[in-house]
């Protein structure tokens, strides 16, 4: 009797899954097999398109090799213009205003390998966008769609008339052909949508599918304003004599932001050293290592205040000692109890010196109700690769908890605060501690002058300023940031520094975790 035949030698296993990190160097090859004399993807391009929309980006895997992928991003179509370019609605390839509040899938690529077409693979995959756009209730699919058979009859034929040729199935196209048979309809033709496409003449076909399965949301609208109230908390830094009369003062600043309706509450940084001030211990390190020993009495604390007061807090910043090493960590405390940390990544000569801080080696952005922000402690404001590298992945807000001893260094943290801003169209919120505390070593006296920061244009405040205390006083200031504003200000300022970066002669490489 012959043995039971094993199917498993015989199967070829096709998936449709999304992209991972490490597919994109088989990824970037395919694509050079795939459209051969167009400028490829770049390494940053598909490492954004996962870092912003992940689940996106499908590929198809055969037999364990990649033969065919495609990415897309969410948009609202009706705030593009009409004879957009790829540049324009991809950010020139990045998607970093890729819209997960929006409409619209919008479709930006597909590729299947030379060797294994007419396999049904760009319908698995278009497949695929169909079930993402039904899953998430998006209203349609829009593509920008090639006629890389144009070249062949443009002699005698207009665009329009080829495309018309097309439709009637009279002259076959490899793209549009393909959208026609997989439901897509026409909604016009773009001109100068892709630079180096020469075989379409740089002409594409803006295509839709409608998802016939949308269930309009009545809680979603088309936005005329997105405001974020923060309050910045200018600390004083005073004699007190023991934890719980520093948790009455940080639970008063929080009680004002609250009655305010803030989204955020902002303290600086380090000023949980105030703690020092009863310990009684001269000696710097001595004394950092003892602060050290309130770390989960401070989480504690601020995790409960953030719950009970109902706002999202910047817990300042505090020491803590982590296998051996102590580092200069902020808090996100969000309101809904989940707690978050950004460690300081550069290291001044003081903190150096006198408390022996290690730097961390992650750049950190977080997700919160009111969108996604950025942590950047006191010097790291200063190097602007750091505030390029989180607006890429989406910050709309960076907070900048500081402590300077001198107006010099404060005018530094400011000066470079208004910088970002400017440069990345983006807000910048700096929180600095006053007073002084006599008795403790490196943090004897204080100066600051904490601020809320736009962009430089017509729709922001005069100035770039939407608030600032006095200097060197304790108070706060209560101010409102409109992201919709921003988003709108990206599009069409004065200036685009966003769309205008020459990344074809200059980029930001970021080593993820410091490799």
């Amino acid at each position: 009797m012959s043995e039971k035949l094993d199917l498993s030698k015989f199967e070829k296993k096709m998936i449709i899954r999304n992209i991972e990190e490490k597919d994109i160097d088989e990824l970037l090859k395919l694509q050079l097999k795939c459209f051969p004399g167009m400028t490829p993807w770049k390494r940053e391009h598909l490492e954004s398109h996962l870092e912003l929309f992940q689940e996106g980006q499908f590929c198809a895997e055969f037999e364990g090799k990649i033969i065919g992928s495609c990415s897309s991003l969410i948009i609202n179509f009706e705030e593009y213009d009409d004879r957009h370019t790829w540049d324009d609605i991809t950010e020139k390839g990045y998607i970093t205003n890729h819209d997960p509040d929006g409409y619209n899938l919008y479709g930006i690529e597909v590729m299947v390998h030379p060797n294994y077409r007419r396999m049904k693979i760009g319908h698995r995959l278009y497949q695929a966008r169909k079930n993402l756009a039904r899953r998430l209730n998006l209203k349609s699919i829009i593509i920008g769609g090639r006629i890389p058979n144009y070249y062949k009859h443009a002699n005698e034929l207009t665009p329009r008339e080829y495309v018309q040729q097309v439709t009637l199935h009279k002259i076959y196209d490899p793209v549009l052909s393909f959208q026609l048979l997989n439901g897509f309809t026409l909604m016009r033709i773009n001109p100068n949508y892709l630079s180096d496409d020469l075989a379409s003449f740089q002409y594409a076909t803006l295509m839709e599918w409608n998802n016939v399965d949308y269930q309009p949301n009545t809680k979603r609208y088309y936005k005329t304003s997105n405001p974020v109230r923060i309050c910045v908390v200018q600390y004083m830094m005073k004699q007190i004599n023991s934890f719980e009369e520093f948790a009455k003062q940080v639970e008063y600043y929080t009680d004002v932001a609250s009655d305010a309706g803030s989204d955020f509450a902002v303290f600086p940084e380090i000023f949980t050293t105030q703690l020092m001030s009863f310990l009684d211990e001269r000696s710097p390190s001595k004394a950092i290592q003892r602060l050290t020993e309130f770390t989960e009495e401070y989480i504690e604390l601020f995790t409960k205040l953030a719950v009970r007061y109902n706002v999202n807090i910047i817990g300042g910043s505090h020491v803590v000692e982590e296998e051996g090493r102590i580092y200069n960590i902020a808090y996100l405390f969000r309101r809904d109890g989940t707690i978050e940390k950004q460690y300081k990544l550069h290291i001044t000569p003081n903190e150096r010196k006198w408390w022996g801080i290690s730097r961390g080696d992650q750049v950190r952005v977080f997700d919160t109700d009111c969108g996604k922000i950025a942590i950047q402690i006191c010097y790291d404001i200063e190097f602007p690769e750091l505030a390029r590298i989180v607006t890429d992945r989406g910050a709309k807000i960076i907070f900048t908890p500081f402590c300077t001893e001198d107006r010099q260094g404060y005018l530094r943290v400011r000066y470079c605060a208004q910088a970002r801003a400017v440069e990345n169209q983006i807000y910048t919120v700096i929180a600095g501690t006053v007073g002084n505390l006599p008795q403790t070593e490196n943090m004897d006296i204080q100066y600051a002058q904490s601020a809320i920061f736009a962009p430089s244009d017509f729709e922001f405040a005069r100035d770039g300023i939407v608030g600032e205390c006095n200097p060197n006083i304790e108070m706060v200031i209560i101010g409102d940031v409109d992201l919709e504003i921003l988003r709108r200000q990206r599009q069409s300022g004065t200036v685009n520094q966003l769309k205008d970066r020459r990344k074809d002669i200059y980029t930001i490489n970021y080593k993820k975790n410091g490799q």
